[in-house]
């Protein structure tokens, strides 16, 4: 067998090799770990984990929550109610300087209850919502820069997909990191639209002022389009934070209730349903994949006792505890620049996470810092996830540049509001605090 040195640069080295040839992060990952394990334990072991890992990894009744959580918010999608929330945000808050955008940040952030997904989030509403900022002369950096940003909501704002498989690595109650993530997320969106307000009233060229006539009948009226996202949010979020019932039944609770508004709607269709079902399994099997090529690159570094000479390592050098969060949150945002979320958490939490909980952090505070971060990392250049979506969904034509500018001034109100979660931890903490269960 190698030394241990030794194998961890040449598995280094093959993980940058598969990450630059576009090989698919997941295959990436598991890839890289067989080869770890072949050549520190033997080809038999690591053949055996390959036999083993996919079957156990998935086969837990936790992570039945993610497709349901998808396929909710592809049901809500085809049932209409993101068209139904920009038009009542739209209504309700369009005339306040910069409102057009604002009401996009609200929509999205409701539609993110549903949802889950950041780029589900991204693109609907960069279809929906750009050609309308644009007809009334909004800056196309800010609208695509509101959209890509408002659509990262959908990671803290419960259901979230990327908390569920925090959860899942890090081994935390998914109920309670759902629940700490609602404060945090609306937050989050507040700032948004302060960022967007305080913009518009200083340069009203970037977002000139909705000229056309919206009454109270008009405003009543589109609240009517809210009730089910509004049934679904209660339902989901009140039954985990009750205790009634435990995550997978709220995905299950949830992707029926979507099922019911899409007939209550008239809108179930065969192409439709197909369509929801297909992009539910798609994007499962992704994540999945995902999730088990780092639970094999995980078991490499667990089985070489890598985890724990790093972590005993990182810290026996005696920094403080906020000295190891910097490093964290520095390396999540340099790996955004290149790879997505999900994967940057599959890759860095094996080792960061014993590293931050032994200073001193709390595990479940910690989560959603890590999502937030996250959050950012969907914007930063050269990779910025919701930068692309928004690029290539746009019906408006845009650059790339024109977006990532945009999205900078949102980038800089995150920083601030990371800060805050930061410097005050019961913003995360308060909720969870209470659940009695």
């Amino acid at each position: 067998m190698l030394e241990l040195e030794l194998t961890a640069i040449i598995v280094s080295i093959a993980l940058l090799v598969m990450l630059i040839g576009s090989v698919h992060i997941g295959v990436a990952l598991g890839l890289s770990g067989l080869l770890g394990m072949a050549l520190a334990i033997g080809p038999q072991a690591a053949l055996a984990q390959l036999a083993t890992v996919p079957f156990n990894t998935t086969n837990e009744f936790a992570l039945a929550v993610i497709p349901l959580f998808i396929l909710m918010g592809a049901l809500a999608t085809q049932a209409s109610l993101t068209t139904d929330l920009y038009r009542a945000a739209h209504d309700w808050l369009g005339k306040l300087p910069g409102g057009l955008a604002i009401a996009t940040t609200v929509a999205s952030a409701a539609f993110g209850a549903a949802s889950g997904s950041t780029v589900v989030n991204a693109a609907v509403f960069t279809r929906i919502a750009m050609p309308e900022m644009t007809k009334f002369g909004y800056d196309k950096g800010l609208s695509a820069g509101c959209i890509a940003a408002s659509g990262t909501l959908a990671s803290l704002i419960p259901p979230s997909v990327l908390m569920v498989v925090f959860a899942i690595i890090t081994e935390q109650p998914i109920a309670t990191l759902l629940i700490a993530g609602l404060v945090p997320g609306l937050l989050s969106g507040f700032m948004y639209i302060g960022n967007i307000y305080l913009r518009a009233k200083r340069r009203p060229e970037l977002a000139p002022p909705a000229e056309y006539t919206i009454t109270w009948g008009d405003r009543l009226r589109a609240l009517r389009g809210v009730w089910g996202i509004t049934l679904l949010f209660a339902v989901v979020l009140g039954g985990i934070y009750s205790g009634l019932f435990v995550p997978t039944y709220a995905g299950a609770i949830g992707a029926f209730g979507a099922f019911l508004i899409v007939v209550a709607r008239k809108r179930l269709t065969r192409k439709g349903m197909t369509e929801a079902f297909k992009d539910a399994g798609v994007t499962t099997s992704v994540i999945f994949l995902i999730v088990i090529g780092g639970v094999l690159f995980a078991r490499f570094l667990s089985y070489t006792g890598l985890i724990a000479d790093i972590t005993d390592g990182l810290l026996n050098l005696g920094l403080s505890p906020y000295s190891y969060l910097l490093a964290f949150a520095l390396l999540y945002l340099f790996l955004g620049m290149f790879i997505e979320p999900m994967a940057i958490m599959v890759i860095t939490l094996p080792v960061m996470f014993p590293v931050l909980t032994g200073a001193g952090f709390d595990p479940i505070w910690l989560g959603v810092i890590s999502i937030k971060l996250a959050e950012m990392s969907l914007m930063t250049p050269p990779v910025g996830l919701n930068v692309y979506v928004v690029r290539s969904a746009s019906p408006v034509p845009i650059s790339l540049g024109e977006v990532f500018r945009g999205v900078f001034p949102f980038l800089a109100t995150d920083v601030v509001t990371l800060g805050l979660l930061i410097a005050f931890p019961g913003i995360v903490l308060f909720l969870p605090n209470l659940m009695t269960f």
